[in-house]
C-alpha cells in the first residue's frame, strides 16, 4: 500500500485495524476508511467480525421480529445467535391451537411477523387472504429438492409457495410408567381413555385443541381422526363428557404437569414426548395402535406482518441446515430436510419416538382442512371445555 487519494499506508491500515479489534471504531468506519467494503466477503473467512450480517445490515430489519409459535418449539440459543448476527431480538408469542392462531389473524392486529401453522390450516389461510405467497429469493436456505414432499407439499397452494417446512411429527400420548403399578403399559387410545376414568383419574391431561382432543376421542371408537359425521361426533362427545370430571387439566402446555408428577398421562406431540423421555426416562411416548395424527408444521408470513424483512431474515436463518439441526436436537421433532438429517447423530435418526415403525406411521392421518372451520367440532369443544 502506498499513500494516494485512493489508498492508505500500511501503518494507517494496521492502526485502524487495531482500533476496530478493540471496539474503538465501528465496522462501518473501518471498512470506509480502509476501502475494504468490497473485500469483506473474502476477509470474512479469516475475520468473522467483518462478515456482512444477515439481511444486509441490522438496521435494515429493525431491532425485533415477532414470532407466533408453539410451546417448547425453539432453541433459545439460536435466537441469541440471530440477534448477534442481525441486531434483531425474537419476541415469541406461544399458542396452544391452530384455532387460536386463526382467530387472532382474523381479528387483525396480531403484530406477528412470522407464525407456525400446521399443514391442514394453510389452505384456509390462503382462502381468507391472511398470508402472502413467499418471495423465495429471500429464503436462500430453502432447497425444495432437499425436503420430503409429503411433509413440505402442503405449503404450496395453487402453484404458489405460502409456507416452508419447519418440522413434522405425530400425536400420541405420554405415560409415566412409574405410576402404572401392576397395570400393563397402555398401547391404544381405548386404554388411554379407560385409564383416565379409572386408575389415572385426576392425573390425565388433554390438549386445549379440538383437532387432537376430539380426534383421539374418535379413535376410541375406531372412527377417522378427522370425522365430521354427526353420529360419530356425538359418540366422541359422550366419551369426552364422561372423562371431563377425571381430568387434571385441559392444556396444550402439559410438560410442567408431567414433570412435576402431578399428572401421569397426557395427549402428547412428538417433541414433547422426546423431551420428557430424555429428562425423565419413566415417561414413555406411545402411538395408539388404532391410529391418530401425523402432521407437519411450517413457517409463514401474515399479510399483516409489520416487519416482513425481519420475517424473511428469521425464516432463512432458521432453515440453515446447521441451525435447523440445533433446533431438532432441542425440540425433539424430526425434520423433512435431508441436509439436516446428514448433520444429526445416528441415534437420533433411529430413535423410535422421532421415527416410529412403519406399521405405526401407516395408521396415522394428516389433519383435514375441513376440521379447522367445521362448526360442529368447534361447538363440541366449547361444550366440553365449559362443562
Amino acid at each position: 500500500m502506498s499513500d494516494s487519494n485512493n489508498t492508505i499506508s500500511r501503518e494507517k491500515f494496521m492502526a485502524e485495524l487495531e482500533r476496530f479489534r478493540k471496539g474503538s471504531v465501528t465496522r462501518r468506519h473501518f471498512l470506509g476508511v480502509t476501502g475494504l467494503g468490497v473485500a469483506t466477503a473474502v476477509l470474512g473467512t479469516a475475520m468473522p467480525g467483518l462478515r456482512p450480517r444477515a439481511a444486509s445490515a441490522a438496521e435494515s430489519i429493525g431491532d425485533r421480529v415477532v414470532l407466533a409459535t408453539w410451546p417448547n418449539y425453539h432453541d433459545p440459543e439460536n435466537f441469541k445467535a440471530f440477534k448477534a448476527l442481525t441486531g434483531a431480538a425474537v419476541d415469541m408469542n406461544v399458542f396452544g391451537s391452530n384455532e387460536e392462531m386463526l382467530a387472532k389473524l382474523q381479528a387483525g392486529g396480531s403484530g406477528w411477523d412470522v407464525f407456525v401453522p400446521t399443514n391442514y390450516t394453510i389452505s384456509t389461510y390462503v382462502k381468507e387472504n391472511l398470508i402472502v405467497p413467499l418471495d423465495m429469493k429471500q429464503i436462500a436456505n430453502y432447497d425444495v429438492a432437499s425436503f420430503e414432499t409429503r411433509f413440505a407439499g402442503p405449503g404450496t397452494v395453487d402453484g404458489k409457495i405460502y409456507a416452508v417446512s419447519k418440522n413434522w411429527g405425530t400425536t400420541g400420548f405420554a405415560v409415566n410408567t412409574a405410576k402404572l403399578g401392576k397395570l400393563a403399559s397402555p398401547t391404544t387410545w381405548k386404554e388411554f381413555w379407560d385409564m383416565t376414568q379409572a386408575e389415572f383419574s385426576g392425573r390425565t391431561m388433554v390438549h386445549d385443541y379440538q383437532l387432537t382432543t376430539i380426534g383421539n376421542a374418535l379413535k376410541y371408537f375406531g372412527y377417522s381422526f378427522n370425522s365430521i359425521d354427526a353420529k360419530e361426533l356425538a359418540d366422541a362427545e359422550k366419551l369426552l363428557m364422561k372423562a371431563k370430571p377425571h381430568l387434571f387439566a385441559i392444556t396444550s402446555d402439559y410438560q410442567p404437569g408431567m414433570r412435576s408428577g402431578d399428572a401421569w398421562l397426557t395427549i402428547c406431540w412428538t417433541g414433547d414426548g422426546k423431551q420428557l423421555n430424555r429428562d425423565l426416562p419413566d415417561i414413555h411416548f406411545v402411538l395408539g395402535k388404532e391410529g391418530g395424527e401425523i402432521w407437519s408444521d411450517f413457517y409463514a408470513i401474515p399479510k399483516s406482518a409489520p416487519n416482513p424483512k425481519a420475517a424473511y431474515a428469521l425464516i432463512n436463518f432458521l432453515l440453515d441446515p446447521k441451525v435447523n439441526a440445533k433446533e431438532c436436537l432441542f425440540h425433539g421433532q424430526p425434520v423433512a430436510d435431508k441436509r439436516v438429517d446428514a448433520l444429526l447423530p445416528p441415534e437420533i435418526l433411529k430413535d423410535p419416538i422421532l421415527h416410529p415403525a412403519a406399521e405405526l406411521l401407516n395408521a396415522l392421518e394428516f389433519g383435514a382442512a375441513v376440521t379447522l372451520t367445521d362448526p360442529h367440532r368447534a361447538e363440541l369443544m366449547a361444550r366440553f371445555k365449559s362443562a
